[in-house]
């Protein structure tokens, strides 16, 4: 298990499925130098540079944070059982509850629809808050996801953060 980043006032809590075995040897989010979480955050301009995992302590400043729906790592998201994402999201709900974010971001949209039963679920602004939090569903950015390039990631995660900005209106896809 590693610990979540979390901050005052985040604009966004980005949401993994689970940690990797990197992630949890390192005590990093997204660890494994394949994932695409790190370079896609900073090319959709959520971040100035491209941050190492190591640096994940500076998101808060940024109004980021990450979670995950399940806090045990495994070397494959397919390991983990329904009932273990279904646990998930009861406390994912809690901890939007007492942070309250302005938006969950989850990265995976099999984990989120199995978590949170909402089988329908596509990518995008979802019309189903959680813990009174909008909520929008990106690609999982793991290399194992290879059909999502990284640049297709990056378009998605701009998609978001556009959705943010003043004018824009969280939870609702352009």
């Amino acid at each position: 298990m590693i610990d979540d980043v979390l901050g005052p006032h985040l604009d966004v809590l980005f949401c993994g499925i689970n940690p990797g075995l990197m992630s949890e040897a390192t005590g990093h989010h997204f660890a494994r130098p394949g994932n695409r979480f790190w370079p896609a955050l900073h090319l959709s301009g959520f971040t100035p540079r491209l941050l190492a995992p190591a640096e994940q302590h500076l998101l808060p400043s940024y109004g980021l944070g990450i979670t995950n729906i399940v806090p045990r790592a495994s070397a494959k998201a397919a390991e983990l059982s329904r009932a273990e994402l279904a646990q998930g999201g009861v406390r994912l709900a809690a901890l939007l509850s007492e942070h309250r974010p302005r938006m969950l971001a989850v990265l995976g949209v099999s984990a989120f629809r199995t978590a949170f039963a909402v089988p329908k679920a596509t990518m995008g602004a979802q019309e189903r808050k959680i813990a009174d939090t909008p909520v929008w569903v990106l690609p999982n950015p793991s290399g194992l996801n290879a059909h999502w390039t990284l640049d297709a990631i990056a378009a998605e995660l701009r998609r978001l953060r556009e959705s943010l900005a003043p004018g824009g209106e969280p939870g609702v896809s352009a």
